[in-house]
């Protein structure tokens, strides 16, 4: 194995330290979930994705059912919700906030400044104009082994390698073998199954193609297509969608019956799958024919090594090995039990649900595409919980953050498109409600540009959910210092400042800057009357976004040398915004202007933490009181919720730099659940097949883990990289990571034992002087050059 040399200063000594070069040297784990039978549901059956096709096998004996997915299948259509007499009741809604009729307030909102129409439907819109992301359709596969008996198996596994995207299912009737091989090709752009059998002419089975609405199937002497239509939700019909399948045979026959295919006798099957929406593109049957001839000229084998080159070019940046455990062969059910009871649990665990966080990231997305919703990409329902749209107030942003330290920053260029796709509707509701310039976002959006506020006042008219995702795009240019790429953005950061810098009005009392009205995202409080509200003036997570929005735009002013007159006004209005948090009587940090009491101190969102991540104006350095507020404000909001609370309640510790407690939460949240309700509280986990649990499925939780793993590894918010800083005793031992991105396009990679770093290695595409804190000491170093 080829090593490298860096010369590695510290004030006691001078080492000549090794240091592999390879990204997955340290890799020395098998990246892989396994398990022993067949799912029995949805959310065993392991996800199959190339950014825009997904696809999910539940390893059936006799029947087997493969989920389709394509990312841009939605129902609803672009509409106007906008009220737009809302703005006239500001004066009155403003006048008694100020009055501290706060439940007032919310009657008139409820009433005057919520959108039109059904808005999201209250998250079941998948027949209204709002839409929702929806199941492509089922992949049926009935397979008859000789006498028409239920067949016994054996030797069964069924297993989805994360270093190649490649799920397989091996099992044995009869003393033949089957074998079950499934990817979505990074290279043709379609999905492939092969099914193989070590004994001539012994796969029989027939294949068709389902939707339960909306979908029509047919089937000719090559191939099933389904096609369908989506409700755009006003009466008109909506997005168009098809799906082929065309099965290639090596021995056996082929034929059909109605709406479906008949195979018989066969050595072995590939099934060549494609679908497409009209989604900005009417061809869809020219394009399907397309990408499945494409991929019938190549073979098989060629196709499988274009796919895995194509996919690793992403995965393989990065590999983390923690501890020496050898490689286990244990399924992943097992493993998930174990840890929660072993004292000495598999280190490996967490490494494979961080790499599997990556690998849903880049199964789940590609540019040029739609960023991750709710589901990622993966749904088995018309209806999917919360129309499996984009949140703003924390679900979306999540989805993004590993993406820029875990290296698969080009994966956030697709957010980047959605939300200057937002803008122009975002203006039209920044008029219709607050007759602002500029553009606004609240909590919920999807692929046709829903800006308007929710459907009600309690959750749907926080309005920070712009200057939120604008942080998104921000940390894209924070890591890597594309100014080509700021100078594209530039003009939507701009347009949300120059909202929040119209509508921003004085608190009575102090003089400050806030606005008014608006919510801390979900939460509720008692008021002195007894009765509870939601809405206010000045919320902590509005307060804090908007002055690091401000911040962001004049420092995006003067990298690119314009719009001085315009930054200068956003100085001036920093000055007067609210401080970036205030300690209550009990030394929390405070989530309202005022010292109101919440309704349920476990509440889900922490959203008055906003500072501390993902933003950097509360850090253990530069703000030691406000950090103490916030680890006296996890601690009383303790530690069980959703799985994306859970995990944001980990990035808030890992930040604090206490990695036992980050960790605590790691296991939180690798608990094993079956529930499927709509979880609002306590007991989040994880399903068989690691998908996070709300419950429901949501990939949130999958993609905040990912980045409170980094984040427990390696920071570098503070004006300097930082290695382990939250490392827990847990992870002491030793471990190596190589290929984190830490700001400013530096490549890191290091190596530890016993808690303290052994070698490290920083690189950059030009040499770099940083801040390096290492060992507990800060230290100025270079980066080497790439």
């Amino acid at each position: 194995m080829q090593k490298n040399y860096l010369f590695y200063v510290s004030t006691f000594q001078f080492l000549l330290l090794p240091f592999f070069s390879s990204p997955v040297a340290a890799q020395e784990h098998r990246l892989e979930l396994s398990y022993t039978k067949p799912a029995k549901v949805w959310e065993e059956c392991l996800p199959l994705g190339n950014g825009r096709l997904g696809m999910m096998p539940d390893g059936g004996v006799t029947n087997e059912n493969i989920t389709l997915n394509d990312i841009t299948l939605w129902s609803g259509s672009p509409q106007d919700a906008n009220n737009y007499d809302a703005y006239k009741y500001l004066p009155q809604i403003r006048g008694l906030l100020a009055q501290g009729k706060n439940d007032e307030a919310q009657a008139i909102i409820n009433k005057n400044f919520i959108c039109t129409g059904a808005g999201s439907g209250n998250g079941s819109g998948a027949k209204d104009p709002f839409g929702c992301y929806q199941v492509l359709a089922d992949l049926n596969l009935h397979f008859s082994y000789g006498d028409g008996q239920q067949p016994v198996y054996t030797h069964y596994k069924r297993e989805l390698s994360l270093d190649q995207a490649i799920s397989k299912t091996t099992y044995t009737i009869k003393g033949v073998t089957y074998t079950k091989e499934y990817f979505c090709s990074f290279g043709s752009d379609i999905s492939l199954i092969r099914i193989t059998a070590d004994r001539p002419n012994q796969i029989n089975c027939s294949v068709s193609l389902t939707r339960s609405e909306n979908g029509e199937s047919a089937a000719n002497s090559k191939s099933v297509v389904l096609t369908g239509q989506l409700p755009a939700g006003d009466g008109k019909p909506g997005m168009r969608f098809m799906a082929k399948v065309t099965p290639v045979l090596t021995g056996g026959i082929l034929s059909y019956e109605h709406e479906k295919l008949v195979i018989k006798n066969a050595t072995s099957v590939t099934f060549y799958i494609s679908a497409a929406t009209d989604f900005h593109r009417p061809d869809i049957a020219g394009r399907i024919d397309s990408l499945i001839q494409s991929s019938l000229r190549k073979s098989y084998s060629d196709e499988r090594r274009e796919h895995i080159h194509g996919y690793q070019q992403l995965f393989n940046r990065v590999s983390l090995q923690i501890g020496k455990s050898p490689v286990s062969n244990v399924p992943t059910d097992v493993r998930l039990r174990n840890f929660q009871k072993d004292p000495d649990p598999d280190a490996t665990l967490p490494v494979l649900f961080y790499q599997y966080g990556r690998y849903l990231s880049i199964c789940s997305t590609r540019v040029g595409l739609l960023p991750p919703n709710l589901q990622g990409l993966w749904a088995n329902q018309t209806q999917t919980p919360w129309n499996g749209d984009y949140h703003l107030d924390v679900n979306v942003e999540m989805n993004h953050w590993p993406l820029e330290v875990s290296n698969l920053s080009e994966l956030n260029l697709p957010i980047t498109k959605l939300v200057e796709g937002m803008v122009p509707y975002g203006e039209k509701t920044a008029k219709a409600y607050y007759n602002s310039r500029g553009w606004v976002a609240h909590v919920i959006t999807n692929v046709w540009g829903f800006t308007e506020p929710g459907e009600e006042a309690s959750w749907g008219v926080t309005k920070v959910g712009s200057g939120w995702v604008c942080n998104n795009l921000w940390q894209h240019y924070d890591f890597t210092g594309d100014q080509q790429y700021l100078k594209e953005i530039y003009p939507v950061l701009k347009g949300a400042a120059l909202f929040y810098s119209d509508m921003l009005v004085p608190d009575k009392r102090t003089g400050w800057l806030v606005t008014s009205p608006s919510s801390s995202p979900e939460n509720t409080f008692y008021l002195l009357n007894g009765k509870t509200a939601s809405i206010c003036e000045g919320p902590t997570i509005d307060n804090q976004i908007i002055r690091e929005l401000f911040g962001n735009v004049i420092t995006a002013g003067n990298t690119l040398r314009i719009d001085s007159s315009f930054c200068d006004s956003l100085r001036q209005k920093i000055k007067q915004l609210p401080p970036v948090g205030r300690i209550s009587k009990d030394g929390r940090l405070m989530e309202w202007l005022e010292e109101y009491k919440e309704t349920d101190i476990h509440h889900r969102h922490i959203s008055h933490l906003y500072a501390l991540y993902p933003g950097t104006l509360i850090t253990t350095d530069e703000t030691p009181d406000l950090a103490e507020a916030c680890r006296k404000t996890l601690e009383a909001r303790g530690d069980d919720g959703p799985s994306w609370s859970i995990v944001y309640k980990q990035l808030f510790w890992a930040r604090l730099h206490d990695g036992n407690h980050a960790y605590l939460l790691l296991k939180h949240l690798l608990r094993l659940t079956d529930r499927k309700d709509m979880n609002y509280g306590a007991g989040g986990g994880v399903y068989l097949n690691l998908f996070s649990a709300g419950p429901p499925f949501q990939i949130d939780g999958n993609f905040g883990e990912t980045a409170a793993i980094a984040e427990m590894l390696l920071q570098s918010h503070a004006g300097y990289i930082e290695l382990l800083p939250a490392i827990p005793d847990a992870w002491k031992s030793s471990g190596e990571v190589n290929g984190l991105k830490a700001r400013d396009n530096v490549t890191v990679s290091f190596r530890w034992e016993n808690g303290r770093i052994t070698s490290y290695r920083l690189t950059s595409n030009s040499k770099k002087t940083v801040k390096l804190k290492i060992n507990g000491s800060l230290e100025t170093v270079y980066t080497t050059v790439l």
